[in-house]
């Protein structure tokens, strides 16, 4: 079992900055593949960014490809999205996820079928 707590939201303007941490409980959360996911109201959740539980691989979905970036510090159990150019459009309930059995060490996620452990959640808003 694996608990995941998320922090770091807020209120930005459009083009600043903000950082996400994940803090997960567990001591195998090393071996875990990780990602983002968010919600924004009346629509679905939709992938943001995934990380191989290495660290060495991630994946991005194209509506944050170059502005994001997801890292993980696997001594300290913590996940961490880096979101700069932030843009209303970006608006949404942040949530952190986490799949024990990766296939490979490679292995990245994109679907939230694809999860077993979810966080509870942070703001993200982006005033224009």
């Amino acid at each position: 079992q694996a608990q995941l707590v998320e922090s770091g939201g807020g209120l930005v303007q459009a083009g600043g900055s903000l950082r996400l941490c994940c803090a997960a409980s567990g001591r195998t959360f090393s071996r875990y593949a990780s990602g983002w996911f968010r919600q924004a109201p009346g629509k679905e959740r939709e992938f943001v960014a995934a990380i191989s539980w290495s660290g060495r691989n991630t994946n991005y979905a194209d509506s944050v490809k170059g502005r994001f970036t997801v890292s993980r510090e696997n001594a300290n159990n913590t996940l961490y999205l880096q979101m700069n150019g932030l843009k209303p459009e970006d608006t949404a309930v942040y949530y952190c996820a986490a799949n024990p059995s990766p296939r490979y060490g490679y292995s990245l996620y994109s679907s939230p079928s694809d999860y077993n452990y979810w966080g509870q959640g942070t703001q993200v808003t982006v005033s224009s």
